[in-house]
């Protein structure tokens, strides 16, 4: 049977699955060090201590470890899930069969994590967040890569790949959003239960949220009707030699990286940007965040349009420049004190200009090789190329999980900022390291 092109009702359910993993991966990804190494904003606790809050070997924490051993493990997982994914041949479809496993589990770690078992015993509270924080993030993998395989054989018309890119920025977006709300959302729930209990039931709900979205694209994705998928029978090494042998890919992969190191210090940042440096309350960490996501769903549209007129390249470049330039702004805050109210909302509004763009290009420019390199081979590696990005993605992430709650050990009160400050410096770093290296691109 001849693959079709997919009507919009089958690019919405594709986006609602995204929607769906974008906010069951929030809490773990995001929210995992504020809930075991909250900020210290001199009133009381707003979380119990569940594991050791000190120096490991110096240098380290506890919680950074974790994070970053979770989101290696990943990683490491994704080129071998995708192998995996290219080759199976199931009647359900081969992406739909894995993601069909996942779903639950995954979304059932995803709030695990924040139900320590102990209120006292922090090895215990230690081991148990170690294992399901592995368990998060395998199930994580096996729903995730062939999910994003799906995006380069879903639109394998060039005129749905820049909407089906855009349509899953939107709903990767709206999950975010939703997360974010979880500051606003324990502040809420407080009048009723204690914090920790507020944030747990927050996370509850998201968890169940989340699952029910992630399933949509599992139970009525007609993957065998609307997507190009050819049989791959390439041993591991060779598959990931041929997608590894494109000079612009790599490039593009080594950018990436410095771009999620960047954008993850913002995630985990935030609710220390917000009470540390802007001295406000913490709820104000999901208003930043919400003002965000607004900029950026109104500059969605303007986005594509600059992206047909000025070229992919050029719009990443000037996306890495407003994010270097929000970083150095939030460095000198403590010195900007009469300005802090109207910087709060500037830069909120500043951030959407380069999340859309990041949310749209990579996506869509991965998608392109993906076609070049099938005329150029003969093979169809949609999940391998995307594999690789997530791999990057992933590394970038736990670097971050790893140096961010490491730099916090050098001050995160307002008192002593040091810490904090220190990693809008690093972040700024990143984002120039690749903006350098996005220069080299030769892409429009």
């Amino acid at each position: 049977m001849e693959v079709q092109r997919p009507p919009f009702s089958q690019k919405l359910i594709f986006a609602l699955g995204q929607l769906g993993w974008s906010l069951a991966s929030f809490g773990v990804a995001n929210l995992l060090v504020y809930f075991y190494l909250p900020p210290d904003t001199g009133n009381e606790r707003i979380f119990p201590v569940y594991i050791y809050e000190g120096a490991v070997l110096g240098i380290a924490t506890v919680i950074g470890l974790i994070s970053f051993g979770g989101r290696f493990f990943d990683a490491m997982l994704d080129p071998l899930v995708a192998i995996w994914s290219d080759k199976i041949n199931a009647r359900i479809g081969k992406r739909r069969m894995l993601m069909a496993l996942g779903v639950f589990p995954f979304a059932a770690f995803s709030v695990l994590a924040f139900y320590p078992p102990s209120a006292d015993n922090l090895i215990l509270n230690t081991a148990f967040l170690f294992v399901v924080t592995l368990a998060f993030y395998f199930f994580l993998t096996v729903y995730n890569i062939p999910f994003s395989a799906l995006i380069g054989e879903l639109g394998h018309d060039p005129a749905d790949r820049m909407l089906i890119s855009t349509m899953l920025s939107v709903a990767w977006a709206l999950g975010f959003l939703i997360g974010s709300s979880a500051y606003a959302m324990q502040d809420w729930l407080e009048h009723i239960w204690s914090p920790v209990q507020a944030f747990q039931v927050t996370l509850l709900i998201f968890a169940g949220i989340a699952l029910v979205f992630m399933t949509l694209p599992v139970l009525f994705l007609n993957e065998k009707k609307y997507c190009l998928q050819l049989d791959t029978h390439v041993p591991a090494r060779e598959a990931l030699k041929a997608v590894l042998s494109h000079i612009d890919y790599r490039r593009f992969l080594l950018s990436d990286l410095m771009y999620w190191l960047a954008l993850t210090f913002i995630q985990l940042g935030v609710g220390y940007y917000v009470t540390i440096l802007f001295q406000f309350d913490k709820a104000q960490a999901s208003t930043f965040l919400s003002l965000s996501f607004v900029a950026r769903f109104v500059l969605y549209v303007p986005v594509n349009r600059w992206v047909s007129k000025y070229g992919k390249k050029r719009m990443v470049l000037i996306a890495f420049w407003v994010f270097m330039a929000i970083f150095g702004i939030t460095f000198f805050l403590p010195e900007l004190y009469f300005m802090r109210h109207i910087l709060f909302y500037t830069l909120a509004f500043s951030s959407g200009f380069p999340l859309a763009v990041f949310g749209i290009v990579p996506n869509a420019l991965i998608a392109d090789l993906v076609y070049k390199h099938q005329e150029n081979s003969g093979l169809q590696q949609s999940a391998l190329f995307y594999a690789v990005r997530n791999f990057t993605m992933k590394t970038g992430i736990s670097l971050a999980n790893l140096i961010f709650p490491s730099l916090l050990l050098l001050g995160k009160s307002v008192e002593a900022p040091l810490g904090v400050r220190l990693s809008t410096l690093m972040a700024l770093l990143f984002c120039w390291v690749g903006w350098k290296i996005f220069t080299r691109l030769e892409i429009r």
